[in-house]
């Protein structure tokens, strides 16, 4: 019998690949952090001999979450700022709390704290956008995380740059850094467009074509960001960004809540992806992504948390449910948004939008054996009739029991193994009671 590192037995698996795929008693076997084989356990161990058996009778292994957008640091304002739009939310109460206190120390506990809610929320992989991106990067590398790292670009000073240029030249230094990384890859992330001059997104422009690699921005994310644009620059975001030749394939438009059907087709036309966040663009009331519509069309759809200041969770599992609700409901159309298409979007849908649909996102042998695994015997999920349906309307993140990141389990038995969750909660503790001190308790 062939020896594997890992050999997973579950009551069902769902590859992902091909799609709608539901598997009875299955089995994963894994190897030097691949996917060896997926098929039936009886075969499983007839033909392997792992170092490692897994066992989970009434679970279910689906490929790891994939969070296409997230501030994973912001996870230290949770709750910081409630009740407010957009434009307040950002400018008033969020804004002057980051301009004082962001620095390395405050992006990697708040970063740590952010990994740790993710591994146990079976999320293997996120896509980042915070200064400091070398901080992230370290702090996703030794949790042992998948992380798609945001080479930020903004127009205005910062304590990390102080222009455009520099900005750029950091990013490009740091992705130098990772490259051929197994965990950590690279994207531009960049400012609401309204904010950039044109000659920033003309480089930005040539780098990612030049290096082909994903630009995220936020993109029609509010009225407000829409009214901003038209007052600057005389166009709506995605018309700018067509004009500039920004439009392509490499293009994430991050939230499109105020997406016209002109927009959808431009969007389509040019192959750009849309990352929907929906638990978050509903608490600032900014609107809703037509996600079933630009399905339609043939628009890539990820889903993203965003940052926990304004969710104010990472819980991927927690944005299906409510992608698919919303889908239903401002349609008037029940199925508009069906549970395959929901795990789709929160897993190979993901790695494709950050470029890793080649190596993650999806149960296929030779990819990076990213996974989790979830118990549905519990009296919220059980009896099971549609596992699809039971996982994307009837689980919570509470029931996921393992999580697999490049073949090392990093969260098992209700612990992680790569984070030290004690010493990571009181130091997110500290950073509450030095801001809340500083700013006058838990609201502006």
């Amino acid at each position: 019998m062939e020896p594997v590192d890992t050999l997973v037995c579950a009551r069902w698996v769902l590859p992902v690949e091909p799609d709608g795929t539901v598997l009875a008693d299955h089995a994963v076997a894994m190897r030097d952090g691949r996917i060896v084989a997926v098929l039936p356990t009886a075969a499983a161990l007839a033909s392997y001999t792992p170092a490692e058996l897994v066992e989970r009778p009434h679970h279910a292994i689906l490929p790891g979450l994939v969070n296409a957008h997230t501030h994973a640091a912001m996870t230290l304002l949770r709750g910081r700022a409630e009740n407010l739009a957009l434009a307040p939310w950002l400018q008033d109460a969020i804004a002057p709390i980051e301009r004082r206190w962001v620095d390395p120390e405050y992006v990697r506990d708040g970063t740590e704290l952010a990994i740790a809610e993710m591994q146990r929320g079976g999320v293997t992989c996120f896509a980042d956008m915070q200064l400091w991106p070398e901080v992230v990067a370290r702090a996703a590398a030794d949790a042992h995380m998948r992380v798609s790292v945001g080479l930020v670009v903004e127009q205005a000073a910062s304590r990390w740059a102080a222009d455009p240029n520099e900005y750029i030249e950091k990013g490009m230094a740091l992705r130098d850094d990772y490259r051929g990384d197994a965990l950590v890859a690279t994207h531009f992330a960049l400012e609401p467009s309204h904010a950039l001059d044109d000659p920033t997104l003309a480089r930005v422009r040539r780098l990612a074509d030049e290096l082909e690699i994903p630009v995220a921005l936020p993109v029609h994310e509010s009225a407000w960001e829409v009214a901003e644009s038209l007052a600057r620059h005389g166009a709506r975001p995605l018309d700018r960004l067509v004009r500039l030749g920004f439009a392509s394939p490499l293009l994430v438009a991050v939230h499109g809540t105020c997406l016209s059907p002109a927009d959808i087709d431009a969007l389509a036309a040019c192959g750009a992806a849309v990352v929907h966040c929906p638990e978050s663009n509903l608490k600032l009331g900014s609107g809703v992504c037509p996600a079933a519509d630009l399905l339609s069309r043939g628009v890539r759809v990820a889903l993203g948390t965003d940052g926990a200041a304004s969710n104010n969770d990472l819980d991927v599992l927690s944005e299906m449910r409510t992608a698919g609700l919303l889908a239903a409901g401002v349609s008037a159309r029940p199925g508009a948004l069906v549970a395959r298409d929901l795990l789709r979007m929160a897993t190979l849908e993901g790695a494709r939008v950050l470029g890793l649909g080649d190596s993650t996102g999806s149960l296929v042998p030779g990819k990076w054996a990213d996974l989790c695994c979830i118990n549905l015997r519990t009296a919220g999920s059980w009896p099971v009739h549609d596992v699809e349906a039971a996982l994307v309307y009837a689980c919570s993140s509470r029931q996921v029991t393992d999580t697999w990141v490049a073949g090392r389990r990093v969260f098992a038995a209700g612990s992680l193994r790569y984070i030290d969750e004690e010493s990571v909660l009181e130091r997110a503790e500290a950073w509450r009671a030095r801001i809340d001190a500083a700013h006058g308790g838990s609201q502006d």
